[in-house]
């Protein structure tokens, strides 16, 4: 199985995993990957790679120019705040922020000139991200990564998510940040990725806000069921982008799985200290091994069948990775339901918590297991009826896929097709 493991021991930010990333890659799909990020139509932005040295390790550092200039730190993060539409935005900066990495907060730049702020919201940031020319899936994924980022912040301020805006300011270079980081994971195409430990550093941080403590709140917050540490080492070293990016693609957090080594890469911060600072990116084949499962149970006779349903959604959004009812007879011959929910471990308390909650339980049962599947993977296609979604597995042996029934459906309402039909024309094309 094609496996990815990232080593995060000085944390991680978006220039960096792409870096990394874009190391695993040889010459030429260096390159395609240089022009297709330069032609996405992210606007004003100019991506380039520079060779960079740390504690004697040479690795690449990612450079973002918009409209020709570098910024110097900004992390989608970092522009956002609670906003009212009755603030006068034409006010000045007169401070200077210190910072320890290269994607935090407000820092390292001193504003000392009038001008006025646009702001972006998510809506706005949707939009940008849709019209560019990249794959379906990848714009899928930063959307959700930038949907991780807004709730955070919408956390952090107490205010809607609708209310949370992006600063104009930081807003390319951070689309572009992500984007590449997006695009790299999809060309890298790892079937299982991993990740140490996320070191996150130590001390305080200056911002707009005041000085907060590190992880800064919006970086706690996405953070939440990761295994984090902190170290000698001051400054904030995991960025709410690199937390989103790493919440959103990472399936397992420990240490590195038993992997033969194909690629290792190096994505190199700005900042110097005492170690490397940067994010290592190893790419490699692993033996398919099972995922380890918590399956719990209970016995249901007394909850009505549209309490059990609404149960089921809730834990479908709690994290279950399955759960289903198996009509049972219990004590003295009543018929009831055995409710069956599995979960992964970071998931255990949620579930748990939700089981209770929403069905008139007073145990549950609890097994741990092991399970076997195939990889499974969503290609967005054009057909003659526009896109369709189709979902791929694969492992053991066995390669499957199959047309998306709500893309069918959809398509057969449209037309007055039967779904048989629709389908042969597509499988014909």
């Amino acid at each position: 199985m094609k496996t990815l493991y990232l080593d995060l021991p000085m944390g991680a930010a978006g220039d960096m995993l792409s870096a990394a990333l874009y190391e695993l890659l040889n010459e030429e799909e260096r390159k395609s990957f240089i022009e297709e990020i330069n032609n996405a139509g992210i606007p004003g932005v100019r991506v380039t790679t520079e060779s960079s040295v740390k504690c004697g390790i040479t690795g690449t550092h990612f450079s973002v120019k918009v409209d020709g200039q570098e910024e110097e730190s900004h992390d989608a993060h970092e522009h956002s705040h609670e906003h009212h539409h009755n603030e006068d935005h034409h006010h000045p900066h007169e401070h200077s922020h210190e910072h320890h990495h290269e994607e935090a907060f407000e820092h390292e730049h001193t504003h000392d000139h009038e001008h006025h702020h646009h702001h972006t919201s998510m809506a706005e940031i949707e939009n940008i991200i849709n019209s560019l020319k990249i794959p379906e899936n990848v714009k899928a994924d930063i959307i959700e990564v930038y949907k991780l980022i807004a709730a955070a912040e919408s956390n952090a301020h107490g205010k809607p998510v609708t209310d949370i805006h992006f600063h104009e300011v930081g807003t390319m270079d951070a689309i572009a940040d992500i984007t590449s980081v997006c695009l790299l994971f999809n060309k890298v195409g790892a079937k299982s990725i991993f990740a140490s430990a996320i070191n996150v550093g130590s001390g305080q941080v200056h911002c707009a806000h005041g000085i907060l403590p590190v992880p800064a709140p919006a970086t706690a917050f996405i953070l939440k069921d990761i295994p984090i540490y902190s170290n000698h080492i001051k400054g904030e070293l995991c960025t709410p982008t690199g937390a989103a990016l790493l919440k959103h693609f990472i399936n397992h957090f420990g240490t590195m799985p038993p992997i033969k080594m194909n690629a290792i890469g190096y994505g190199m911060g700005k900042k110097d200290f005492e170690a490397a600072n940067c994010v290592r990116a190893i790419l490699g084949d692993s033996d398919e091994k099972p995922e380890t499962i918590l399956e719990y149970t209970c016995n249901l006779d007394d909850i009505s069948a549209e309490r059990i349903g609404f149960a089921m959604e809730q834990l479908f959004a709690a994290g279950a990775v399955e759960a289903y009812t198996i009509p049972v007879t219990m004590k003295k011959s009543r018929p009831g339901n055995l409710l069956c929910v599995m979960c992964r471990e970071r998931d255990k308390q949620k579930i748990l918590e939700t089981i209770f909650k929403h069905t008139t339980t007073l145990g549950v049962r609890e097994n741990i297991s092991n399970r076997y599947f195939l990889e499974r993977s969503i290609e967005t296609v054009k057909t003659e009826f526009g896109d369709i979604r189709i979902k791929r597995a694969e492992g053991y042996g066995v390669k499957r896929e199959k047309i998306e029934y709500e893309d069918l459906a959809a398509i057969a309402r449209k037309t007055g097709l039967s779904i048989e039909e629709i389908v042969q024309k597509i499988t014909q094309e």
